[in-house]
């Protein structure tokens, strides 16, 4: 009697022990717990302590902190058809549990593949020159319409970047004859703003030296005055148009 009587307490102590693993749960502090009853659902709890009804109740864990979901590379024709090869990267959180977990099957994978789709789609209305030098745009229209799709599945899409765009090699040396095009472009139009200044300078200066001939003199004895301090062979003598003009008088007479 009293073996049959340690028997049942063990048994006692070892469902009772059963019940309280099954029925006690503790969450992190960003873990949330979506609770069913029978099939249907009851709330959401934690963190901390919370105490389930075994075989009655269920819970489904949900993580609230930020998820970093790599996009895999995409094969993007832009809208000037150029074929590129795009990824990037989204920052996600989980708002609200209840929808993460009732309203889609996989959050996480949904998102994956509307990331991949919206990329696709947003990238390929743009020419090859907008996505490059307007990347920072192109995220915000992203994460936008990520957002925006995202809202019904209690998610919220905190940012969005293009991490890399690889192009052709065959594209890549277009770009660089290109860009070689336009410093070449630019070249040439800062030289021949030099010009139309040096032009005008001169023009100021040979008005004013022609009011004077004190100035053209004195210009003449500055000319001099370099050349003689140029330790060459040659020496080049300056000579004044106005000499000419007499030489050409006379010879008219």
């Amino acid at each position: 009697m009293f073996f049959d009587l340690n028997i049942t307490a063990i048994y006692m102590a070892f469902f009772a022990i059963a019940f309280l693993a099954a029925a006690i749960r503790i969450l992190r502090e960003y873990q949330r717990a979506v609770v069913f009853t029978l099939g249907r659902f009851t709330g959401v709890k934690g963190p901390g302590l919370i105490i389930l009804i075994p075989f009655i109740q269920q819970m489904v864990r949900v993580d609230l902190r930020t998820i970093v979901l790599d996009v895999p590379t995409q094969d993007v024709i832009s809208h000037d058809n150029v074929s590129v090869h795009v990824n990037a990267v989204v920052y996600f959180r989980v708002i609200d549990p209840e929808k993460a977990i009732i309203q889609v099957e996989n959050f996480y994978d949904a998102t994956s593949q509307l990331a991949q789709t919206t990329l696709r789609s947003v990238l390929g209305g743009h020419e090859l020159d907008e996505m490059l030098a307007e990347r920072e745009r192109l995220n915000r229209d992203i994460q936008e319409i990520l957002d925006k799709q995202t809202d019904a599945w209690g998610i919220k899409i905190s940012n969005v970047e293009i991490k890399h765009i690889d192009l052709d090699e065959s594209m890549v040396r277009a770009i660089a004859k290109q860009a070689e095009a336009e410093r070449e472009r630019r070249a040439k139009v800062i030289n021949a703003k030099g010009e139309v200044e040096a032009s005008e300078n001169l023009l100021e200066a040979a008005q004013k030296l022609s009011k004077n001939d004190l100035g053209i003199q004195l210009r003449y004895l500055q000319t001099m005055s370099d050349i003689s301090s140029d330790k060459t062979n040659t020496i080049v003598f300056p000579f004044p148009t106005d000499f000419s003009k007499l030489f050409n008088s006379n010879i008219k007479e």
